[in-house]
């Protein structure tokens, strides 16, 4: 990328001719433009239906629907970033889920 010598602006190139795009004015030296292609290697991800409670930490809290008392938990932030997370937990029992605001 090249940038105007008098103004800063970026340089844009159409053909053989090059310009500022925000001043018009035509730089003396010829304009180099390299083009480079990046291939990104896509990694498959599998979909798992399985229950995936052995990955979450387990903790000793009531489910307030069954009154089982395991269930596993997880965090997410769904309010404004300045604010804390959200607790989600999920019994272990009758995989009721529930949250806990901080």
């Amino acid at each position: 990328m090249e940038f105007c010598e008098k103004c800063g602006g970026i340089i844009l190139i159409q053909g053989d001719k090059a310009a500022c795009a925000s001043c018009g004015h035509k730089p003396k030296k010829k304009v180099k433009l390299e083009a480079s292609e990046k291939i990104i290697q896509r990694d498959t991800i599998a979909v798992i239906k399985e229950d995936q409670s052995n990955t979450y930490p387990i903790v000793q809290i009531k489910c307030p629907k069954c009154g089982n008392n395991s269930a596993y938990f997880w965090t997410t932030q769904t309010r404004a970033s300045d604010e804390s997370e959200t607790k989600f937990y999920k019994c272990l029992k009758c995989k009721h889920t529930w949250r806990v605001y901080r």
